[in-house]
């Protein structure tokens, strides 16, 4: 068992919060490119408001705890601790609902190189559950536009955690997915199960895309989120998503399972 304080002292060494690898500039970056509404940082949300960099930096500095001062432009940002706890218990709350009722769950992730295993013990444990973890779409073809131009892969699955694949890569299931912040991979999952005629999920977890583009859609959604991540803030604050938990989503994946006991034992969901 995972204490609070042992947890807290596990993300402030690991750099899961506290000082983080995402820089200030890298945060400003996406502020900017939020407030002109460009789809690459909006991850599938369709902000109901209108929003700034100044608006932006007062969100995150009060959801993650980053500086709220706009003048500072250098550096590394920072992640309050407590606001990770606190994101980890709603967390696991939103998980000990769906496995009390036994709802249909979708898990995805854009960082499967991080997160995958994460996902994967959730995912095992609400199957025990009771819940069925949906896997919709698999082998499905996604055009996702990227940095070298339009680029098609396939949606695939990993212990029910979906991910999505570069077919060129020679030995598929050698490598744990591609990364992604694109919203159509969780789009063609959901149109899928539809178009099947169900089960559609009453709750997805994930980040980037998974989170943000599914809850667009009206799903219950909660995930992970790092600093220059501020589309799934702006959709917390909006009422898209259910529940963001800050902290850094690209250190060493063996560094997120005291997070999963954690989150395990407060859903009451350890086997």
């Amino acid at each position: 068992m995972v204490s609070t304080a042992g947890l807290r002292a596990h993300l402030l060494a690991a750099r899961l919060a506290g000082p983080v690898a995402t820089s200030r500039e890298e945060s400003l970056r996406s502020y900017r490119l939020f407030a002109a509404r460009d789809p690459r940082v909006l991850l599938g949300i369709d902000p109901e408001w209108s929003w700034d960099e100044r608006e932006l930096i007062g969100l995150m500095a009060k959801r993650c705890g980053v500086s709220a001062d706009p003048a500072q432009r250098t550096g590394q940002d920072v992640i309050d601790p407590e606001r990770t706890l606190a994101g980890l218990d709603a967390f696991a709350a939103r998980l000990a609902a769906a496995a009390r009722r036994g709802a249909p769950v979708l898990f995805g992730t854009g960082h499967p190189h991080r997160l995958l295993g994460f996902y994967a013990d959730l995912a095992d444990a609400l199957s025990a559950a009771g819940c069925d973890v949906l896997t919709p779409a698999q082998g499905r073809c996604v055009d996702i536009t990227t940095r070298f131009g339009l680029r098609t892969y396939n949606l695939d699955y990993v212990q029910g955690v979906a991910l999505v694949r570069d077919p060129a890569v020679e030995r598929p299931g050698c490598e744990p997915g591609a990364h992604t912040h694109s919203p159509l991979p969780v789009r063609t999952a959901l149109a899928a199960a539809a178009e099947a005629g169900g089960p559609l999920p009453e709750l997805v977890v994930g980040d980037h895309g998974w989170v943000c583009g599914a809850g667009q859609l009206g799903f219950e959604a909660i995930g992970l989120a790092d600093t220059d991540d501020p589309a799934l803030f702006v959709g917390e604050a909006e009422g898209a998503v259910s529940v963001v938990v800050p902290l850094d989503d690209a250190v060493r994946s063996d560094y997120y399972r005291p997070l999963t006991r954690y989150v395990l034992n407060r859903a009451c969901l350890s086997q």
